[in-house]
């Protein structure tokens, strides 16, 4: 064989992280390694779990927005059976459209949550639905231009439904927002029906409203349930079904008692049987395979109550567990060097168990949009008496590493080459270790006061800024502390600091590029790096901790002394434990409203027009493999994984062959 001959198999051979770019977004792939080598049985129990983590799919789309499943039943016909032109920029646009409701499963931003509008015009729209046949009217409809008709606002006027999830302060929440979860309802109507709740056993809680839709009958408020026989059952029973064979290929008692319970669940709807099964899902931690499966965050919800269908299929990475294992073997280490107040700290830390994990299948919320980590279950008193499982998934992380190597951004807002080739040098192990302390540390970590509620119910549309303010603040404090050095978590405090620039560019400056010019921020998880930046900015500035420099009409920020950087991170993170723990809402607004809200317009303007430049989506989503079985006999003998290279392909596919609602 030649060496031209070498040369082109290894570009055959050469996996493609990166599928397409459109909108404000990239499609990404990922590999699974280690999935060749599993047993047969595994495989199958992979392929079962695969299935059921689809076949949730359209309950997200419906928690949305009531309107998703028509909007995306109608687009996706279109794609299918237009009968006109493919190749004018008018079908371009809408195709940007229906792919940009694809990755973020509706008609809203997956991270902006505003209204996505159509860039082609209502004409077209209007054009493509007279030539198009095959739609589905659902019997509400007398023909296909009445669909259209109804249509037509929904899609197109921004101020119709326009915010998915508002947060916004001295507003009704529940009324201003545009999610499927509360129907004829205010929002004190909610808070009052809720408040009425009372668990069994007050030391265990149920998550009142995690899994049913509110309603309002007659003048009746009532919930309806998430289960079989209730909401979303023709999905449910695919899910259960698909569980069911996960039961008889478990790998162990303790997972097929788990995956029992949560069968279970799925036909009673019942919340304590829920808490048995995150329970027995605690206990788990042996099994090379494993499920996140069911109703799980609450972020889609103003309210904070009601949870988004989500599901994570994984194999176990059992290299880079063995980080993730030494920081949650010394929990208890960071728990009481952590600079909150002691009366706050957890006497012990119990059950806290951390891997690092590669994906198979996400669906629903977790998908294409994913975290790069997790931690779960998510009831504070279940984290203080059961523990928490934490996870790391190393596949993600990893693709996107190789798909920003050389991208410029880093090079555009980093200060100096000093800065650059630190971040080149311990960017990954940075990045990775952040998640590792911010999942198992921080989520495990603390506890309110005895009498305070659930803080979902104290802190409101507040909780989950702050709950992840929390998580990234340990992160950071400890980002810097020789311990890890000790420990072998990293070579040096070089990494820390690697970590700290990385940060503070990010929560002052580079996440701006996800916000629209004029708007403020919205999301929870975007907050909470803005309130930590700022608030350590403004803190600092006396001593000029963190200095703002200007070069050549470009904004940096350079941090000057991190030692005291990292005492300011301690200091913010002993009050935002404290606002937690105490369920002091009027402090958790102050530092939301104040830090991690509002932009400041003229270096977001800079920033835009800088990352414009680069031509680089500020979000990423992912394709997911395709398992499919080889079947002889009647009987599975083997599963192959691949992985497809088309959105569109994989997005319409998903619609063939799993749509439920």
């Amino acid at each position: 064989m030649s060496k031209e001959d070498v040369k082109n198999v290894e570009k055959k051979d050469e996996f493609k992280y990166f599928s397409e770019q459109f909108a404000d977004l990239k499609i990404i792939r990922y590999k699974v390694p280690g999935f060749d080598e599993l047993s047969l049985s595994q495989k199958k129990l992979l392929y079962y779990l695969y299935n059921a983590a689809i076949s949730g799919r359209d309950i997200l789309w419906d928690q949305n927005y009531k309107h998703n499943l028509l909007i995306r039943k109608t687009i996706e016909t279109i794609v299918k059976n237009y009968t006109g032109e493919r190749a004018s920029d008018e079908w371009q646009n809408f195709m940007v459209y229906t792919k940009r409701v694809w990755f973020s499963n509706g008609i809203h931003h997956h991270y902006s949550m505003k209204k996505i509008t159509p860039s082609c015009s209502k004409d077209f729209f209007i054009q493509l639905i007279e030539a198009t046949n095959g739609f589905d009217l659902q019997g509400k409809f007398e023909n296909k231009y009445k669909l259209g008709e109804f249509l037509l606002p929904i899609i197109f006027d921004p101020d119709v439904d326009g915010k998915r999830v508002c947060l916004d302060h001295g507003v009704d929440l529940v009324q201003s927002s545009a999610c499927n979860f509360y129907e004829g309802v205010t929002e004190s109507e909610a808070t009052e029906f809720y408040s009425f709740q009372t668990s069994p056993n007050p030391d265990e809680p149920l998550s009142f409203g995690l899994n049913s839709k509110l309603v309002k009958d007659n003048g009746e408020i009532k919930e309806l349930v998430w289960k079989v026989g209730g909401l979303y059952s023709n999905a449910i029973e695919k899910i259960v079904y698909w569980l069911e064979k996960a039961v008889t290929v478990a790998e162990s008692n303790i997972q097929a008692a788990a995956f029992e319970k949560l069968i279970k669940y799925y036909k009673t709807g019942d919340l304590a049987t829920f808490d048995e099964y995150n329970k027995l899902w605690l206990k788990d931690t042996d099994s090379i395979v494993d499920v996140i499966n069911g109703f799980i965050e609450v972020y889609g919800d103003p309210l904070g109550k009601k949870a988004t269908f989500e599901s994570v299929v994984s194999i176990r990475d059992v290299e880079a567990t063995k980080r993730a294992q030494l920081v949650s073997e010394n929990a208890h280490w960071f728990e009481w060097h952590s600079p909150t107040d002691k009366v706050y700290k957890k006497e012990e830390i119990k059950g806290v168990t951390a891997k690092a994990i590669n994906v198979v299948m996400e669906s629903g919320d977790c998908s294409p949009s994913t975290p790069i980590g997790i931690n779960l279950p998510n009831a504070d008193w279940m984290r203080a008496d059961y523990g928490s499982k934490s996870v790391t998934i190393s596949n993600i992380v990893s693709a996107y590493d190789e798909v920003s190597k050389d991208s410029g951004a880093l090079k555009e807002f980093a200060w100096n080459d000093d800065e650059v080739q630190l971040s080149k040098k311990y960017g990954t192990l940075a990045s990775n270790l952040h998640v590792d302390l911010h999942e198992i540390v921080g989520h495990g970590s603390g506890k309110l006061k005895p009498g305070v509620a659930d803080p979902g119910e104290t802190l409101k549309n507040y909780a989950s800024t702050i709950e992840e303010t929390r998580a990234d603040l340990v992160a950071l404090y400890f980002a810097m502390n020789p311990k890890l050095v000790e420990l072998g978590l990293m070579p040096s405090i070089d990494v820390g600091k690697t970590e700290y620039n990385a940060y503070f560019r990010g929560g002052l400056m580079t996440q701006l590029v996800r916000v629209e010019l004029g708007h403020n921020i919205e999301e929870s998880h975007m907050r909470n790096r803005q309130l930590i930046a700022k608030w350590v900015y403004e803190k600092g500035q006396a001593n000029n901790v963190i200095e703002k420099k200007v070069r050549d009409n470009k904004t940096y920020f350079v941090i000057n002394d991190y030692a005291k950087c990292n005492e300011l991170v301690g200091d913010l993170l002993k009050e935002i434990q404290r606002v937690k723990s105490e369920g002091d809402y009027e402090a958790a607004r102050n530092l939301v409203e104040n830090y991690g809200v509002k932009v400041d317009q003229e270096l977001h303007a800079e920033v835009l027009k800088r990352w414009e430049a680069l031509n680089i989506a500020p979000y990423g989503g992912f394709l997911n493999p395709v398992l499919n079985p080889v079947i002889i006999n009647d009987e599975i003998v083997d599963v192959k994984i691949s992985y497809p290279d088309s959105f569109e392909w994989q997005m319409m596919h998903y619609t063939e062959q799993y749509s439920y609602l």
